[in-house]
């Protein structure tokens, strides 16, 4: 079955070294979309990148920590991501938060059956 519809993207960017209460930022944030009931959440390692600071961040092969870029795409409806913006002004130090309207195709597997391969 497929589900298509408007909804609300959040790109949220900030450096892989940022915590939340002893813990990477990017692990907190997926948590709580999850704990919000958020659709979706994915988090990606960029290679290389700058924000505010001008000063360019990107992984190292000798370094275990080179504040690499990261980003967190989340997606929902409009309502839940205006619920998600107030978590995001406490958890974000440091950071960019862009929001976009996308058109979702949603593929959905009916009960009872499952995909193969």
């Amino acid at each position: 079955m497929k589900l298509e519809g408007k909804a609300k993207m959040l790109r949220i960017h900030f450096g892989q070294d940022d915590q939340w209460h002893g813990k990477p930022l990017y692990e907190a944030i997926v948590t709580r979309c999850r704990e919000l009931d958020i659709a979706g959440a994915t988090v990606f390692r960029g290679i290389e990148g700058y924000g505010a600071s001008s000063l360019i961040h990107k992984q190292h092969l000798l370094r275990r920590s080179s504040d690499s870029p990261i980003m967190v795409s989340v997606i929902d409806t409009e309502e839940k991501i205006r619920t998600l913006l107030p978590v995001l002004d406490q958890m974000v130090d440091e950071g960019l938060i862009a929001m976009s309207d996308v058109e979702v195709i949603r593929y959905v597997h009916q009960k009872g059956t499952r995909s193969i391969g």
